[in-house]
């Protein structure tokens, strides 16, 4: 099969190259699948960055947290060949080889069909990212928000969960208000959505005040650091912030007060080892709510030799949108 192997020298340096590698090197799984389209995801710049220790645990190594393709083998009578498939998370990628190779051998357990309507292609588009982003808008209605409530407030906007996250919000109704460091991506924004732009500046200044004006009626945040502990003293009475990323670092120097005076309420979101149902269902959603010329309109096409690149570029804040990995190329 056809790999992008990387390998970590003794200084930490991790390399990455297009090889051929023997098929008895997957580990055990009850299905074969044949990838064809895979993505470039946050974590996968970080498996093959120094910081890859803290994810990958032997070398070499194929990442690729996410892939989708069609079953070629399985001993497990719920899949079948030709099935279409696709994975996102499990620690594929990371504990155990992944998607950036022609083929992968997991877990029966870890695989959902694709929803009617939405092509393997169209599947790694939306990614661990996107996946990320509907899963945080079904916990933001769980908790009660609503289109008819207020501005929600989207941080990282015009990176993977941010883009998919500003395209369905505003499919769905909601007047949204994106944060971006990027002044170019204004018109990017406002194409998937975006009724307003927020430049990242103006909320990275440190807490100043527990409470701010109350402003916003939801928020997925995908920063964290200082930028969620200011927006946690913006939010509305009993609003919720859906945390989805740490771009902008894990310590949140944060105030108890908005959430004992104003019941707001921070949810965290996991996209990994989310189950089966929750699965399927957000899957359907993402079928449903995120219109697929907006869709289109975030990707950028890739070959597997162009991997190792766009991890670093994902990695320093240059990827707008969605890379889709045409692994066959």
């Amino acid at each position: 099969m056809r790999a992008l192997l990387s390998d970590r020298a003794e200084d930490g340096t991790v390399t990455a190259t297009v090889t051929e590698v023997d098929e008895a090197r997957l580990p055990e799984g009850e299905v074969l699948v044949d990838v064809a389209w895979s993505t470039v995801n946050y974590k996968d710049g970080l498996c093959l960055s120094p910081q890859a220790p803290a994810l990958v645990r032997s070398w070499p190594h194929v990442g690729g947290i996410d892939f989708a393709g069609h079953v070629a083998e399985s001993s497990d009578p719920r899949w079948r060949p030709g099935d279409p498939v696709i994975l996102t998370g499990w620690r594929v990628g990371e504990t155990r080889w992944g998607g950036y190779a022609t083929r992968a051998r997991v877990r029966a357990d870890w695989l959902v069909r694709p929803p009617a309507g939405l092509t393997l292609r169209q599947a790694m588009a939306v990614g661990t990212a996107g996946f990320t982003a509907m899963l945080a808008i079904l916990e933001l209605e769980a908790h009660g928000a609503a289109p008819d409530r207020g501005e929600v407030l989207v941080t990282g906007a015009a990176g993977g969960v941010g883009s998919v996250a500003v395209a369905i919000l505003a499919h769905l109704g909601y007047r949204v208000v994106a944060v971006t460091g990027r002044p170019e991506a204004e018109a990017y924004l406002r194409g998937l959505g975006a009724a307003r732009i927020v430049p990242r500046a103006d909320l990275a200044e440190t807490v100043k005040r527990p409470l701010e004006s109350e402003t916003w009626a939801a928020c997925i945040d995908a920063v964290g650091g200082a930028m969620l502990a200011r927006v946690l003293g913006q939010m509305r009475y009993g609003a919720a912030v859906a945390a989805v990323g740490n771009a902008g670092g894990n310590l949140v120097p944060a105030s108890i007060i908005p959430f004992l005076l104003r019941g707001v309420k921070l949810l965290g979101i996991d996209s990994v080892m989310r189950p089966i149902p929750d699965r399927e269902r957000a899957w359907e959603r993402i079928a449903r709510d995120l219109p697929m010329d907006r869709l289109e309109a975030m990707i950028r096409p890739a070959r597997l030799a162009e991997v190792p690149g766009l991890a670093a570029e994902i990695l320093a804040g240059r990827v707008q949108g969605r890379v889709v990995v045409d692994v066959t190329a």
